[in-house]
């Protein structure tokens, strides 16, 4: 006869054997679930960002201190926002164009709030020759000094200024409606891959306009842009709104911004729209011929985002086993895995793969045909599989012989577990594709709005402030009346590492009149508080 477990031995009660099964069960429970990255976003935050981007293959750091080599697949990535944003810019009527990556000194020295704002991030070029040095190696050459330096472009303001002064001669020359994509250099301390960069890559649109009105409308059309595009196709949502004078872009009247909050509850500003009055008009000397044929000063505006927002992309959805791109801007909506077993099965499985691949081109999501991968390397099944979990391509898609002899395929969401999958017949899963695609959308989005709401509080008093970001757990967004003080927000981004992320307009209990928590001034609205990147 087999013993009885010792739980059920003589004198054991029912409540000690219920106890001891207990234990057992949270003991199961309790033992750690296999990631593909290490370290889980839980242990170091920080750690698990670097080693998502490297996973996902999205970039490297260069040879060059602080600049990134940014790889295929994270290029693929960038392709796909700036084919997005390129169309939204010009479905509102903006034109590209590309303007000097060295800017001459004098020209950042003509507007005193521009310059004081990004003297210390310039690289600057002095000559224009290198010659062998006495010791060996190369130095300037001192016959090759620049009678002027250069400063290579921190942004572009200054110097497409001078160019709008030479086209803008009349009224009828504007609005005059141009965008950029360039790469810029900002020479920052601390780097880290896609959010702060020596150099990156973004957009800048430049817009000059003959009224105040007129240049005010722009930069809200733009900031809705940005507003839409975050939230349609990054399934990331942002709060909007006006800058405090303390933010502010560096000689903009204006500045205006959306921001996100990552999974570790920091902010992270995501794009800036900027009103910039007459300030870069009246330094560059953009002026035009009124109806009344009196001469003024043109109201101008700028605005931009980058490759950060792959940064902000990773930190909103990925996960302890990779990335997750939500399918409107995924580089390929699905990649097929051909499981190969033998020769005899591997040219059917091939040409029923080709076929699949031809059939899903043939169907449109959100105006784009579906994009689709195929790995037939030659390596295990598994690793294959990983890559692309890593990748956080939506859809991943396996067919071996037995799928092809009853027209089948096996399904695995990026949304849901790593061994999470599903049979379905290949005709059930063309034809549903887009919903499949367009639920994984919604879920992301609903997903991250559901995490931001959970993380958000509304502070009614400096201590409850205090205490809210006083956690190790970082807080989260912090909406509370503030008179916009600069001696404390200096004091609560010196003792919190806190800082005003924008006056919030699209929070309807944040537009409330009342009374700072910090100085007991009369607000007309609720500001937003947060860490950030």
């Amino acid at each position: 006869m087999r013993e009885p477990p010792r739980s059920r031995a003589k004198g054991a009660s029912l409540e000690e054997r219920v106890s001891k099964e207990a234990q057992k069960g949270n003991q199961k429970a309790a033992k750690p679930v296999e990631t593909a990255i290490k370290p889980t976003r839980a242990e170091d935050y920080a750690e698990w960002y670097q080693q998502v981007v490297r996973a996902a293959d999205l970039a490297e750091n260069s040879a060059v201190r602080g600049c990134m080599v940014i790889k295929p697949w994270g290029y693929a990535l960038w392709e796909r926002f700036q084919a997005e944003l390129d169309a939204m810019f010009k479905a509102t009527g903006h034109k590209n164009a590309y303007f000097p990556l060295f800017i001459p000194k004098s020209f950042l020295e003509k507007e005193a709030e521009h310059v004081d704002g990004f003297a210390k991030e310039c690289a600057v070029v002095t000559h224009h020759r290198l010659i062998a040095g006495e010791g060996g190696g190369l130095i300037p050459d001192p016959k090759a000094k620049l009678e002027e330096p250069l400063i290579v472009r921190p942004t572009s303001e200054t110097i497409i200024g001078a160019s709008f002064a030479q086209w803008v001669r009349s009224y009828r020359d504007l609005p005059l409606l141009i965008n950029q994509w360039a790469n810029v250099v900002r020479w920052e301390m601390r780097t880290r891959l896609f959010l702060r960069t020596a150099e990156f890559l973004w957009q800048e649109g430049h817009t000059a306009h003959a009224t105040r009105e007129e240049a005010e409308i722009e930069t809200r059309k733009m900031l809705e842009v940005y507003v839409k595009f975050a939230t349609e196709y990054m399934a990331m949502p942002v709060h909007y709104g006006a800058k405090t004078k303390s933010e502010r872009f560096p000689g903009a009247v204006e500045t205006y911004s959306i921001e996100a909050m990552m999974q570790d509850k920091k902010a992270l500003q995501a794009g800036t729209s900027h009103f910039l009055g007459q300030n870069f008009a009246k330094a560059s000397g953009i002026r035009f011929q009124t109806k009344l044929e009196t001469e003024e000063y043109a109201w101008t505006t700028s605005w931009g985002v980058s490759t950060r927002l792959v940064g902000a992309l990773l930190m909103t959805h990925a996960d302890d086993d990779g990335m997750i791109i939500p399918p409107r801007l995924a580089p390929a909506h699905v990649v097929v895995l051909p499981v190969l077993r033998g020769d005899e099965t591997k040219a059917a499985v091939m040409d029923y793969v080709a076929q699949l691949k031809a059939d899903l081109a043939k169907v449109r999501y959100h105006d784009r045909p579906i994009e689709v991968e195929v790995d037939a390397r030659d390596i295990r099944g598994g690793e294959k599989n990983w890559d692309w979990i890593k990748k956080g391509v939506p859809l991943r898609v396996e067919v071996g012989p037995r799928d092809v002899e009853s027209s089948a395929v096996m399904v695995s969401r990026r949304d849901r577990g790593p061994r999470d999958k599903t049979s379905m017949s290949r005709e059930d899963f063309i034809n549903g594709i887009v919903s499949m695609l367009d639920d994984m959308q919604n879920g992301l989005l609903q997903k991250a709005l559901a995490y931001r709401a959970a993380a958000s509080k509304t502070v009614t008093s400096r201590e409850e402030f205090e205490a809210f970001f006083s956690g190790s757990d970082g807080g989260g967004f912090a909406f509370a009346h503030f008179s916009c003080d600069e001696k404390v927000e200096n004091d609560l981004k010196e003792r919190f590492k806190v800082t005003v992320r924008n006056i919030p307009e699209d929070v309807p209990s944040a537009l409330v009149p009342g009374t700072c928590i910090f100085t007991g001034v009369p607000c007309d609205r609720q500001v937003l508080f947060a860490k950030s990147y």
